[in-house]
């Protein structure tokens, strides 16, 4: 690249562990400082400053090297333990003390003599929410933001979602959160009692709802707390409008900085990203960047070609995790040339197009490729309404005048398993696996059922196109209006888009690959702010959005949907009784009915890009 400036590694390092930093309420929470040397002594001067706060341990492996990465390049970079956590004093509550805490730690970094003018924050998932809530209280020397899949609105997406609780994920991050918690610390038998639990999760969903008290759990109140305010605070209240759990509520105060954005079509928070990468674009003027891939959600996982079972090939991978988080502090912290100036606002994977065969690995080579775009969303796009019809067809005419509507009974007792999606696999192998999968039961999920498609089911609507004459591509976020009637006053229903393979050597029954999923528990069909029951029998026009997707539907394939109205343990499982949610003790099957006729137009909206 000619004129290239970037920052090389010119230095060594030294760091300076365990920095006591008080908070305006008196609680010490603490740092490390890695900071550029020579001959094993610190450099004098002020450098740019770059700041992650975890609650994952300030002394992990992955923190040290990425430490170690910037002070060699002439960046002091400092990482904390948020309040509660790791060595921080206090008492630690997800996401709601961090935008008081990070303001006053980036205001004690601004005081220090090594801190230069410029100071940015970068992070991951929950590091990425801490930088969005201390962002808004406007820190001083705050010049930019690295923000990897992290969240808008918690109560929208990733701990609860259309009304649901995103159970699978909620459950697994608190036990594996509680683990590393400090009564864990300090007492060896609380710590072997939740390794057991962690190790038994399938166990611990047999019988649902959990009861606060009931388990290893009630070692460690504030967790547990936080888990049943996250399962049956379903309302849309004051308690999820803080700028750690809700950022979408803080946009206008945003300060106009420069903001690189980065996510996956199989992440947790793919339309967190693309939500806020559109609404503060809209805002400011600064750049702001987003980089979409195929990855899981992790800070490791960038360098993967797969997720799940699918393999998208050698370019689907970022050659280290560090490099493209130089280059963005170098041009927006040192002001040195390189490149991105040049380079398109978004560049995005567009998934497909690969041979379908299984590889070395046993995984299906789907295949794909990266393209940079202008905007997000694709303004090209065009919006094409696909409806279900009668027998199962998904067709661009609208169903037939007296279309007979399709029936199935939901029994909450057999809920339709979780097969892949968009989640990581914090190491609970058999319970939640994210990626892409051939949809087929006793895959994952503690499912122990034979391997049969999910399509088999009676509790599963499937619609598909015929096989394609011409390849299609849909980039965009996939939205769906279903017209259905229940005989409960409580239930839910799901959708998901599929690539539908056709039968080949490698998969004789094809390959049904999940590409996005969604669910709208009915009483919040009016809203997330309160819940409205149902009249059964009545029927209701609902609108459900699936997350962004990028998909080239090779020529053969199907776009394939299917409606059902369980996921689990994604999302946990309506009872059908109209209970407060999580705490429930009854349960009835419900008698569900989706209308496709030429009135009552059942239909998905896709975004499809010209070829």
């Amino acid at each position: 690249m000619q004129g290239y400036e970037g920052s090389s590694h010119q230095y060594d390092h030294v760091l300076d562990r365990k920095i006591a930093v008080r908070m305006r309420d008196g609680v010490t929470l603490y740092l490390d400082v890695y900071r550029p040397a020579l001959k094993g002594h610190a450099l004098e001067g002020a450098w740019p400053v770059v700041v992650e706060r975890t609650p994952y341990d300030k002394d992990r492996q992955s923190y040290s090297i990425t430490g170690r990465y910037f002070a060699q390049r002439g960046y002091i970079f400092v990482v904390q333990d948020v309040r509660g956590r790791g060595a921080s004093e206090g008492e630690f509550e997800f996401l709601r003390n961090e935008a008081d805490d990070g303001f006053d730690t980036m205001k004690w970094i601004s005081e220090q003599t090594w801190c230069g003018e410029k100071v940015g924050t970068m992070g991951i998932s929950y590091t990425t929410a801490t930088q969005q809530a201390l962002a808004v209280r406007n820190p001083p020397r705050l010049a930019t933001q690295v923000l990897f899949d992290g969240p808008y609105n918690y109560h929208s997406q990733t701990m609860r979602h259309g009304g649901a609780c995103e159970y699978g994920i909620a459950f697994q991050y608190v036990v594996r959160m509680a683990r590393t918690g400090k009564e864990a610390e300090a007492d060896p038998r609380i710590r072997r009692q939740l390794d057991t639990m962690w190790t038994e999760l399938t166990r611990w969903m047999i019988h649902l709802p959990l009861r606060q008290g009931e388990s290893p759990l009630r070692a460690t109140p504030n967790y547990e707390q936080w888990f049943f305010d996250m399962l049956t605070k379903s309302d849309y209240q004051d308690y999820w409008k803080t700028p750690g759990l809700a950022i979408e509520e803080y946009y206008d105060d945003y300060p106009d900085i420069p903001l690189l954005l980065e996510t996956s079509w199989y992440g947790h928070h793919i339309t967190a990203t693309l939500a806020k990468f559109a609404e503060l674009k809209k805002r400011h003027r600064t750049p702001k960047k987003l980089l979409i891939g195929t990855w899981l959600h992790g800070g490791d996982m960038f360098t993967q070609t797969f997720a799940g079972d699918v393999e998208f090939g050698g370019d689907a991978a970022m050659p280290d995790n560090n490099s493209l988080r130089l280059r963005w502090c170098d041009e927006y912290l040192k002001g040195l040339k390189t490149g991105l100036g040049d380079e398109a606002p978004v560049r995005l994977f567009v998934m497909g197009g690969g041979s379908g065969r299984r590889d070395l690995q046993g995984r299906m080579v789907h295949g794909g490729k990266w393209r940079d775009e202008q905007e997000w969303p694709l303004a090209r796009a065009c919006y094409t309404s696909f409806y279900m019809q009668p027998g199962g067809r998904l067709l661009t005419d609208r169903a037939p005048a007296g279309g007979v509507p399709s029936r199935y009974d939901f029994d909450p007792a057999n809920p339709v398993p979780t097969v892949g999606g968009n989640f990581t696999n914090y190491g609970t192998t058999g319970f939640l696996e994210g990626g892409g999968y051939d949809q087929k039961s006793g895959t994952m999920s503690g499912d122990n059922s034979p391997s049969l498609p999910l399509a088999l089911r009676r509790d599963v609507l499937v619609f598909r196109t015929p096989p394609l004459e011409a390849g299609v591509e849909v980039t965009g976020v996939v939205t769906c209006r279903l017209w259905v009637s229940s005989s409960a006053v409580d239930t839910d229903f799901t959708v998901k888009l599929i690539d539908e393979y056709p039968s080949s050597n490698d998969y004789p029954n094809g390959y049904a690959l999940n590409l996005g999923d969604s669910i709208l528990r009915m009483r919040y069909r009016e809203g997330r702010d309160k819940a409205v029951l149902m009249e059964p029998g009545e029927v209701y026009e609902i609108v459900i959005k699936l997350q962004a997707t990028s998909n080239w539907f090779a020529p053969g394939h199907c776009i394939r949907l299917d409606v059902s109205s369980s996921n689990f343990p994604h999302y946990d499982i309506n009872p059908n009784t109209g209970e407060p949610l999580g705490l429930n003790r009854c349960t009835q099957a419900a008698r569900q009915t989706l209308y496709h006729d030429a009135v009552r137009a059942t239909c998905v909206e896709l975004p499809i890009i010209p070829a």
